[in-house]
């Protein structure tokens, strides 16, 4: 649970995580370097823009809880870094309206906090911000994987328990309730469990918003999980990646690059 309350280490291990893994994968499609512009909408504090920072793009944040922001400043200032951060929320606020076109979009662990009814605005209030050619990250942990509901974040040792969240809505609400998880936490991981994000619902989205798919690559073992538990990443095996509704039960990360059809 440290890593959920320490923010500098938490900062930290997403910032490798982000060096090692996401650059080289967003490079296969768009080139990384000082001409870049990268945005991350629900930046948190900061830690997977800070590699691009150190490559010399300009990197903005973008996220809805100040005290994130504040750590964000104060980290990349601590780390010599340059970034540009921004409180507001993206579904509501035009806190971006005077920021140039990005060549990238990050949005990592962040759709699956939309509400269902939500996701089609979401997607389509980022095309505006891209230049034309650019593309967009999407990272999240599929909803069926034994941690979907990001449960991990409870504090009862029972609340943790893997595939708890595949409970019913009401049946995990009083679940959670039982082991006295803060009401406000309650709440969020309610929220995941109605948003249920999985392959199939995102591709659908990107379908019925006008977005073309160019990558999408599933982790069996999530390059996160290096930092968390010291295990070596792992893609999904490529035949189980093709078969709908159990891929989702083995991915705890999907991987997908987007662009505007």
């Amino acid at each position: 649970m440290s890593r959920y309350t320490d923010r500098e280490r938490y900062f930290t291990e997403l910032a490798g995580t982000s060096r090692e893994y996401y650059i080289n994968y967003i490079r296969r499609y768009k080139a990384v370097d000082c001409s870049c512009r990268i945005l991350e909408i629900g930046c948190g504090e900061g830690g997977n823009l800070l590699p691009f920072a150190e490559l010399g793009c300009y990197v903005a944040g973008l996220d809805l809880l100040g005290n994130k922001i504040e750590n964000a400043r104060r980290f990349f200032e601590k780390a010599g870094a340059k970034g540009d951060f921004i409180c507001g929320n993206f579904l509501e606020d035009d806190c971006l309206k005077d920021k140039e076109k990005f060549d990238v979009i990050l949005i990592h662990d962040v759709i699956e906090h939309i509400e269902p009814e939500y996701k089609s605005l979401f997607f389509s209030r980022l095309k505006p911000l891209l230049k034309t050619g650019g593309i967009i990250f999407f990272g999240f942990p599929a909803w069926n994987m034994p941690f979907g509901g990001h449960q991990q974040i409870c504090r009862s040792r029972w609340s943790r328990m893997p595939f708890i969240h595949l409970l019913p809505k009401r049946l995990y609400r009083s679940y959670l309730n039982l082991f006295k998880e803060n009401h406000l936490q309650v709440d969020e991981l309610m929220s995941i469990s109605r948003s249920r994000m999985t392959t199939e619902r995102f591709e659908q989205l990107c379908r019925d918003n006008g977005y073309r798919i160019l990558d999408r690559t599933l982790w069996f073992i999530s390059p996160h999980y290096k930092a968390k538990f010291n295990l070596r990443p792992a893609g999904l095996f490529s035949p189980l990646c093709r078969i709908p509704y159990l891929r989702n039960y083995l991915s705890t990360a999907c991987f997908y690059i987007i662009n505007v059809g």
